[in-house]
């Protein structure tokens, strides 16, 4: 009997431990974890975060000078901001510019993708072509596209030489069109932006194909035969099957790209610059020479306060939307 006791009590402490020891385990395998994402966390907390919070709050004091000064001037930053001609001008511009880069970079995107898509020889050669664009920096795309588009040097040297006399001034032009009087500004398309919009997708339209052309693949074949089996032309295969796939995909390019634009810099400032009557200036120009040329640190804050706004507008709804649709 008390052989049979001991090993009932063996057996006891035995299951104890080993559940002490498996629950030890699990809280050690969630706290591994805990520990290896807590240095990330941490950075981001205070070099993001943190310095959003310590420009927010810049953005609302009287640091407008060399000296110091941290005084609560409320929204006096922002009203200054909003009444002045370059800011608006700035908002102009970067609308323009957003429509324009977007609508064209998707647009030739969309028909690279549908070329290459129908597995033309030496398609992996088209690709990287396309592509290539992308590998280069906003820096060197500005340098090279200011040389092509100069009005003494590129592209109007081979318009001359065909006989055309009157080559436009491409990104010297200060023209609106249409001129519609808003606040201190025209209202409209400047001319010179357009050209910025060019280079802009040039470099990354090849982006947008590779997006597009990666959908394409991901759409059965099946969906196709059977639509063309029903009737259907290759337009209307496009229109009523292809599309409809791809609207994911074309949701995701307008947030990236939108999201590149809004915050453009190094694009425009080796380019143009804010160019004539700030015809070419973005907020993030603005920003820039308010900031470290000008030293009024506080309305440069304003600046970088409002771009971050812009940019939360488009990206904080569709981050709401696709966790609903994960939640669902």
């Amino acid at each position: 009997m008390n052989s049979l006791r001991s090993t009932e009590q063996s057996n006891k402490t035995g299951v104890i431990s080993a559940v002490t020891v498996h629950s030890s385990r699990r809280k050690s395998d969630k706290l591994v974890p805990l520990l290896m994402l807590l240095p990330s966390v941490a950075a981001i907390a205070i070099f993001v975060y943190g310095f959003i919070a310590w420009t927010g709050y810049v953005s609302l004091s009287e640091w407008n000078t060399l000296v110091t000064d941290f005084s609560f001037a409320g929204l006096d930053n922002y009203k200054f901001l909003f009444q002045d001609f370059r800011f608006q001008s700035d908002l102009r511009n970067t609308l323009m510019f957003t429509v324009l880069f977007i609508l064209g970079a998707m647009v030739i995107g969309l028909f690279l993708a549908v070329m290459v898509d129908r597995k033309v020889r030496g398609e992996a050669f088209f690709r990287n072509i396309f592509i290539f664009p992308m590998a280069l920096s906003f820096v060197v795309t500005g340098v090279v596209w200011q040389w092509i588009l100069n009005p003494t040097t590129g592209i109007n040297l081979i318009l001359k030489s065909i006989g055309v006399n009157n080559v436009p001034n491409w990104f010297v032009s200060t023209d609106i069109v249409p001129k519609i009087h808003v606040g201190q500004i025209e209202f409209g398309l400047p001319v010179a932006i357009i050209s910025v919009a060019l280079a802009a997708i040039w470099q990354m339209s090849g982006f947008a194909m590779a997006m597009y052309l990666a959908g394409l693949r991901g759409i059965p074949d099946d969906l196709r035969e059977a639509a063309r089996v029903d009737g259907a032309s290759e337009r209307q295969v496009l229109q009523k099957v292809i599309l409809p796939q791809l609207r994911p995909i074309t949701m995701s390019l307008i947030i990236i790209l939108a999201h590149i634009s809004l915050k453009i810099f190094d694009l425009v400032y080796a380019m143009t610059g804010p160019g004539a009557m700030f015809v070419t200036d973005v907020p993030g120009v603005y920003m820039f020479e308010t900031t470290f040329r000008g030293n009024h640190y506080a309305q440069g804050a304003g600046i970088a306060i409002i771009m971050l706004l812009l940019v939360s507008l488009l990206i904080v709804p569709y981050l709401v939307s696709n966790m609903r649709k994960g939640e669902g």
